[in-house]
């Protein structure tokens, strides 16, 4: 499969801070030279499964708020993913929200490295 490597690791590090298998300061040591665009992808899917009334939320946002307070570079690193052409092309055409954590990282993977 294509961008094998690429992929284990973004699901890593989505998994990582979803079931807290990192530490802030591990998930920042991966985050810090990921695309910033990866970034952005990960925070923001785990920001809309995890939805406000979801009954796992407040663990994983308080994870995904830890990662941003010890370390505020990786949340100005995710904000600076936002406006890539990628980024526009999946808000437009799909819903964070209808996909898997290994559906949601093969494709966006996939657009990103392709």
């Amino acid at each position: 499969m294509a961008f094998e490597h690429e992929k284990t690791q973004a699901r890593r590090l989505l998994e990582g801070i979803e079931h807290g298998s990192m530490t802030a300061s591990q998930s920042y040591s991966l985050l810090r030279d990921a695309d910033p665009a990866l970034v952005y992808f990960i925070f923001t899917w785990l920001r809309e499964r995890y939805h406000a009334g979801h009954p796992a939320a407040e663990g994983v946002l308080g994870r995904l708020a830890e990662l941003c307070s010890e370390h505020p570079a990786i949340a100005r690193r995710a904000k600076s993913g936002r406006p890539d052409p990628i980024v526009t092309w999946f808000e437009d055409a799909h819903s964070y929200r209808d996909f898997g954590s290994h559906e949601f990282v093969d494709l966006i993977v996939e657009k990103l490295e392709g």
